[in-house]
C-alpha cells in the first residue's frame, strides 16, 4: 500500500507556480493532482511546459475554470498564486469547500481581507498558510540559536533590511503594475518579507509607531490607479528596537538584512531568495576597535555560520519545505493557528506603511488586535 500524500491543486498558472511545481514533487509527501486555468488549453500547456522539465507521475490534469477545481473531491490542498486584488474570493471559495489552502503573499490587499480568510479558514477547520520560503529554512534556526544565546548580537538594538529588483524597461507592463491586480506594489511583492523578518526577529512583537515614506509611484496603461514603485519605512518597538526597510523596482537585486546590537550585528546577504550553492548561511561580526594615542585600530571579526540546505531546485530546499511542512500538517490533521496569526500581522504592518505613506510621512500608532 502507497503511503498517504496530501493531493495538491494549483489555482492558477503564474510564474512562481513553475517553482512550486517542483516543490511539490521533492516534498516527498504531496501529490499534484491538477492544474486549473480560465481554459483548459491554458492549463494543459501548463502543463506540458513544466512537465517537459520537472515530470510528476502520474500526470496532472488541466481543469477549466477555478471554481472546478474547488469543487474536485481528489484535492485536498490548493496553492493559489492569483493576483492578490483576486486572492480573497478564491481562498474563500476554498475554505468553504474544506480545501487547506496556502497562499502567495500579500494575501489580501488590506487587513480587512486578511481578517476575513483567516477568519474563514478557522472556522472551516483547514490550514491557512502564506508563501514566504524561508520560514521554512534551516537557516532560521541556526540565526535563532545565535540570538537566543546572547554573544553574538547581544541585546537587539537595531534591524535593517532590503529587497529590491532592477526591473526591465518593458515593466509598465507587467501586472506589478495594475492597481487592480496588484495594488500594493513593491511593499507588498518585496516589503513583506522585510516586514516578516523583522517581525520574526523579535518573535512577532508589533510596533507602536512607524512612518513610510513613499519615494515613487505610477501606474500602467489601463489602470485606475497608481502603485508604489519605491518605499522606505521606519519601526519603534516598545523593546527600544528599531528597524527599517527598502524595497524598490528601481534599484539592482538585493536582499539583505542586518540584526545589530549591544555586542555584535547578524548580517544576511540574501535572505530571501539563497544563492546558489549546498548551503546557506550567514556572517556574525564584532568588530574591535582600539587607540593608542596616534594609532586608531579596527579589527574584523567575522564568523560564518552555515547550514547544509541546498539553495534551490532540491528536497532540502526552502520551498521544498514550505510544502512538506504543509504536507505534514494536512496528513497529521493538526490546524496551526501560528501561521495565520503572523500573516495577518505582516499586513498590519504593511497596510499602516502604505497609510503613512499615502499621508505625506505621518506617524501612525498602532493598537492591540
Amino acid at each position: 500500500m502507497s503511503e498517504k500524500k496530501c493531493r495538491w491543486g494549483i489555482l492558477g498558472t503564474a510564474g512562481i507556480a513553475r517553482k512550486n511545481w517542483q516543490a511539490i514533487r521533492n516534498s516527498g509527501n504531496g501529490q499534484l493532482v491538477a492544474v486549473a486555468s480560465r481554459t483548459e488549453k491554458r492549463a494543459s500547456d501548463y502543463i506540458t511546459e513544466n512537465q517537459s522539465q520537472v515530470p510528476h507521475a502520474p500526470v496532472p490534469r488541466p481543469i477549466a475554470g477555478y471554481d472546478e477545481m474547488i469543487a474536485a473531491d481528489d484535492i485536498d490542498a490548493i496553492y493559489i498564486p492569483l493576483p492578490t486584488g483576486l486572492r480573497k474570493e478564491f481562498v474563500l471559495k476554498a475554505a468553504a469547500a474544506g480545501k487547506h489552502v496556502l497562499c502567495e503573499k500579500p494575501c489580501g490587499v488590506n487587513g480587512d481581507e486578511v481578517r476575513e480568510i483567516v477568519d474563514a479558514c478557522s472556522a472551516a477547520g483547514v490550514q491557512f498558510m502564506d508563501g514566504v520560503m524561508f520560514m521554512h529554512s534551516d537557516r532560521l534556526s541556526a540565526i535563532r540559536d545565535e540570538l537566543d544565546r546572547g554573544e553574538a548580537v547581544g541585546e537587539i538594538k537595531r534591524i535593517a533590511s532590503q529587497f529590491s529588483f532592477m526591473a526591465p524597461p518593458d515593466f509598465d507592463g507587467n501586472i506589478r503594475m495594475h492597481s487592480d491586480l496588484e495594488p500594493l506594489g513593491s511593499p507588498g511583492d518585496l516589503g513583506w518579507y522585510c516586514i516578516r523578518m523583522t517581525l520574526w526577529t523579535l518573535n512577532y512583537e508589533m510596533p507602536v509607531s512607524l512612518k513610510a515614506r513613499m519615494i515613487r509611484e505610477t501606474g500602467r496603461i489601463g489602470s485606475d490607479d497608481s502603485v508604489p514603485i519605491t518605499l522606505s519605512a521606519e519601526m519603534v518597538f516598545a523593546s527600544g528596537v528599531t528597524a527599517s526597510f527598502y524595497c524598490s523596482f528601481e534599484v539592482e537585486h538585493q536582499q539583505w538584512i542586518n540584526i545589530s546590537g549591544t555586542k555584535g550585528h547578524i548580517a544576511v546577504n540574501d535572505f530571501v531568495l539563497p544563492y546558489h550553492g549546498p548551503e546557506l548561511g550567514f556572517d556574525v561580526e564584532q568588530a574591535q576597535f582600539e587607540t593608542d594615542l596616534c594609532q586608531f585600530h579596527m579589527e574584523r571579526h567575522t564568523r560564518r555560520v552555515t547550514v547544509r540546505e541546498y539553495s534551490d531546485s532540491h528536497a532540502s530546499s526552502q520551498e521544498t519545505k514550505l510544502f512538506r511542512n504543509f504536507g505534514n500538517l494536512v496528513l497529521g490533521g493538526m490546524i496551526d493557528s501560528h501561521w495565520p496569526e503572523i500573516s495577518l500581522k505582516t499586513q498590519r504592518v504593511l497596510d499602516a506603511c502604505l497609510k503613512s505613506a499615502g499621508n505625506g510621512g505621518e506617524e501612525i500608532i498602532f493598537r492591540k488586535l
